[in-house]
Protein backbone atom coordinates (compact mmCIF):
# COMPACT_ATOMS: atom_id res chain seq x y z
CA UNK A 1 0.00 0.00 0.00
CA UNK A 2 1.24 3.56 -0.35
CA UNK A 3 1.18 6.37 1.75
CA UNK A 4 -1.72 8.65 1.99
CA UNK A 5 -2.39 11.73 3.71
CA UNK A 6 -5.02 11.13 6.92
CA UNK A 7 -6.81 13.62 8.19
CA UNK A 8 -8.42 13.62 11.97
CA UNK A 9 -10.32 15.48 13.61
CA UNK A 10 -11.93 15.26 17.18
CA UNK A 11 -15.72 15.63 17.15
CA UNK A 12 -16.85 15.28 20.93
CA UNK A 13 -15.70 12.43 22.32
CA UNK A 14 -15.06 10.68 18.83
CA UNK A 15 -11.89 11.30 16.49
CA UNK A 16 -13.23 11.12 12.70
CA UNK A 17 -10.27 9.84 10.75
CA UNK A 18 -10.49 9.99 6.58
CA UNK A 19 -8.37 10.83 3.77
CA UNK A 20 -9.21 12.43 0.36
CA UNK A 21 -7.14 10.11 -1.52
CA UNK A 22 -9.41 7.16 -1.04
CA UNK A 23 -12.75 7.92 -1.94
CA UNK A 24 -15.18 7.12 0.59
CA UNK A 25 -12.31 6.24 3.48
CA UNK A 26 -13.42 7.35 6.10
CA UNK A 27 -14.36 6.24 10.14
CA UNK A 28 -13.86 6.76 13.74
CA UNK A 29 -12.41 5.78 17.06
CA UNK A 30 -12.70 6.80 21.07
CA UNK A 31 -9.02 7.43 20.19
CA UNK A 32 -7.09 8.81 17.31
CA UNK A 33 -4.83 5.32 17.70
CA UNK A 34 -8.29 3.64 17.34
CA UNK A 35 -9.36 6.13 14.23
CA UNK A 36 -6.06 5.35 12.71
CA UNK A 37 -6.28 1.36 12.88
CA UNK A 38 -9.93 1.62 11.63
CA UNK A 39 -8.70 3.80 8.98
CA UNK A 40 -6.38 1.42 7.70
CA UNK A 41 -9.24 -1.48 7.88
CA UNK A 42 -11.75 1.00 5.60
CA UNK A 43 -9.12 1.53 3.19
CA UNK A 44 -8.15 -2.64 2.65
CA UNK A 45 -11.35 -3.31 2.40
CA UNK A 46 -12.48 -0.37 -0.31
CA UNK A 47 -8.77 -1.79 -2.28
CA UNK A 48 -10.02 -5.16 -2.25
CA UNK A 49 -13.62 -4.34 -3.65
CA UNK A 50 -12.20 -2.14 -5.98
CA UNK A 51 -9.64 -4.78 -6.94
CA UNK A 52 -12.89 -7.16 -7.58
CA UNK A 53 -15.50 -5.20 -8.77
CA UNK A 54 -15.99 -3.81 -12.49
CA UNK A 55 -17.46 -0.18 -12.71
CA UNK A 56 -20.62 -0.75 -14.13
CA UNK A 57 -22.14 2.83 -13.91
CA UNK A 58 -20.65 6.21 -13.00
CA UNK A 59 -22.34 9.42 -12.87
CA UNK A 60 -22.10 13.10 -11.45
CA UNK A 61 -24.42 14.50 -9.06
CA UNK A 62 -25.27 18.05 -8.58
CA UNK A 63 -26.00 18.36 -5.42
CA UNK A 64 -27.44 21.81 -5.65
CA UNK A 65 -29.84 20.70 -7.94
CA UNK A 66 -30.55 17.29 -5.71
CA UNK A 67 -31.69 19.40 -2.69
CA UNK A 68 -33.93 22.17 -4.22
Amino acid sequence: MEKIKATFVKDGKWWVAYTDDIPGAMTQGKTIEEAEKNLIEVIKELESFRDNSEIIYEKIIDLKKATA
